[in-house]
């Protein structure tokens, strides 16, 4: 089920609202003989239920699946809390990361180690065809976050299945990120406030998510796809679509997530921001402190940190840089070009430590802001290309390969037809609108007006929303691939 779609706004989520909002937190159930009661969480099991329905209606089978991810790892982290301190707590703990990698490794990896080992050694072992459960790279990681912390003693171990599996399952943010540790939402799985100021935000951000979705993403994606069929492409062309492909997946990538937070604010959980204005960066480095954050610091944290960091030799160091940026690619898809995509960012990131930034930090701000720009043109056509040998085409024909012309009237024609979105997208990049509205807010009439008019902004793009739904004019998120 899609957030884009008029299933999911009108009839899912708005009954799930009506159910939610209508119960009590818990339920007191009966009296224990020492006196206590026994208190029924009703609210997370209605999200627990929910969340289940909603994956369960895009992936039957694999629901199973992920229900089973939370059972051995709800008692993994039991156990590694009974043996705490023991080599029990070490067989607990890899018992975990071993049954989550290994699922995530056979579902998604298998037909690529099994079409490149028929390619390396000319056999012919049939490729299985499973198809990926929708989801499976972001759930995964955030139970790992769940086991690991429990062993490092970062996180209590959460007695209740019910709030685990709330938790893992949690449709906001299930199918596409950010990925959710379970510390940031710990104490709200037990206790969470519930009020009209985060209600409101929560519609708000869930509404902007939706239209940057709809309206700017899905319209790129339209202009992409049309770059590529045309039979009059040029150098400016491929370069335009490098444009569109970028801003295309920032928007649906941090679209998803500003639904995804929204939602969650909309239910009482306070989930990180995942995206921090990535284009205005002056660095590679500062770009993927800014893009995609719940997965960086993932890979900081649960890899990088334990393989020493940058605390060690710089051999060292390449080498542990070398090996997240292989995971990061890797992560992303089974395929070589997201492989390289990773090496190509770890590459960059050694040359900016070893001598690069010294050459930018001397160097006027604007030609350090437009090096990081090509660079993030040029891997994310990498990113998105059709295979290696695609990828090269596509990068190769930007520079010119194969004679291509540097300009044709159909360039121009795309460039005229879809040149308001892309300004606005390019502008909607930046914090320029949300400087200008904070700054605004800054003064009591300003404050006044801003909160009159949120609602009705509310309300129109959700018609327009609608009509494009209407339409047929949207399409998958980008982020299910992986």
């Amino acid at each position: 089920m899609l957030f884009s779609s008029i299933s999911f706004l009108f009839y899912f989520l708005a009954g799930l609202l009506a159910v939610y909002f209508i119960l009590p937190f818990k339920i007191k159930v009966f009296k224990k003989k020492s006196g206590e009661y026994c208190y029924f969480e009703a609210k997370n099991f209605v999200l627990l239920i929910a969340s289940l329905l909603f994956y369960f209606y895009g992936e039957p089978i694999y629901t199973i699946l992920m229900v089973a991810t939370v059972l051995v790892n709800y008692i993994a982290g039991l156990l590694i809390d009974k043996f705490r301190g023991t080599v029990g707590a070490k067989i607990a703990l890899w018992a975990s990361v071993i049954f989550s990698l290994g699922s995530l490794g056979f579902f998604k990896y298998s037909d690529f180690f099994i079409t490149n080992i028929n390619a390396v050694f000319r056999s012919e072992i049939k490729l299985l065809m499973i198809a990926l459960p929708i989801g499976i790279s972001f759930y995964t990681f955030q139970i790992l976050s769940y086991t690991i912390d429990v062993y490092r003693g970062q996180a209590k171990v959460q007695k209740s299945f019910i709030r685990l599996a709330t938790y893992v399952s949690l449709f906001p943010q299930l199918i596409a990120g950010p990925i959710v540790r379970y510390t940031t939402v710990e104490e709200e799985l037990s206790e969470r406030k519930h009020t009209f100021e985060n209600f409101s935000y929560g519609v708000t951000r869930f509404v902007i998510g939706l239209s940057k979705k709809v309206l700017i993403a899905d319209t790129l994606g339209g202009l992409s796809r049309a770059l590529m069929a045309s039979d009059d492409k040029s150098v400016a062309m491929y370069w335009l679509y490098a444009i569109a492909i970028t801003i295309q997946l920032y928007f649906d990538f941090s679209g998803y997530s500003d639904m995804a937070i929204g939602l969650g604010r909309i239910f009482g959980f306070e989930f990180l921001e995942n995206f921090n204005y990535p284009f205005i960066s002056k660095r590679v480095a500062e770009f993927w402190r800014r893009w995609h954050m719940s997965l960086g610091s993932w890979f900081r944290d649960y890899v990088y940190i334990p393989l020493g960091g940058n605390r060690v030799s710089k051999l060292r160091w390449v080498f542990n840089t070398l090996a997240v940026w292989f995971l990061t690619g890797f992560w992303h898809g089974a395929d070589w070009t997201f492989i390289f995509w990773g090496l190509m960012f770890a590459a960059l990131l050694m040359m900016e430590k070893f001598f690069l930034d010294k050459l930018l930090s001397k160097i006027p701000a604007v030609f350090a802001h437009i090096y990081v720009i090509f660079m993030i043109l040029i891997s994310f056509v990498l990113f998105h290309a059709n295979g290696m040998s695609g990828a090269i085409a596509d990068i190769g024909s930007m520079f010119g390969a194969g004679g291509l012309p540097l300009w044709s009237k159909e360039t121009g024609y795309y460039l005229s037809s879809y040149a308001f979105v892309l300004i606005f997208g390019i502008v909607g990049s930046t914090p320029i609108v949300k400087r200008t509205v904070l700054k605004i807010k800054e003064h009591k009439t300003g404050k006044l007006v801003i909160d009159i008019l949120e609602p009705i902004f509310d309300i129109v793009m959700l018609l327009v929303v609608t009509a494009y739904f209407v339409d047929g004019s949207f399409s998958p998120f980008l982020y299910f691939r992986f």
